[in-house]
């Protein structure tokens, strides 16, 4: 699954888009790089009902932005992404899915 495909699993699970998470996050204050992850999968968890997999997607996205190494980008793999640059404001709005 590619690191746009979980994104968008989150956003089908919680009703959120990854943006609003992360803007949630930075709110309690787990923006911070000194938050260990555990602690934000833990809220993901409670509040969400997000797995490891999922959620260690997010605390990625929420610790570092929304760019992503270009290591799988345009690979054949099953975590191939079109580009290192991911799409946080939902699904319905990706101009790559039109």
């Amino acid at each position: 699954m590619s690191f746009q495909a979980y994104l968008d699993k989150i956003e089908e699970k919680t009703g959120k888009t990854p943006r609003a998470l992360v803007d949630e996050a930075h709110q309690r204050g787990y923006g911070a790089t000194d938050v260990k992850s555990g602690t934000i999968l833990d809220w993901l968890k409670a509040d969400y009902d997000l797995g490891r997999g999922h959620g260690m997607a997010l605390v990625q996205v929420i610790k570092n932005g929304a760019q992503i190494s270009d290591k799988h980008v345009g690979t054949k793999g099953t975590h191939s992404d079109p580009s290192n640059m991911l799409w946080l404001d939902g699904k319905a709005t990706n101009p790559a899915l039109r």
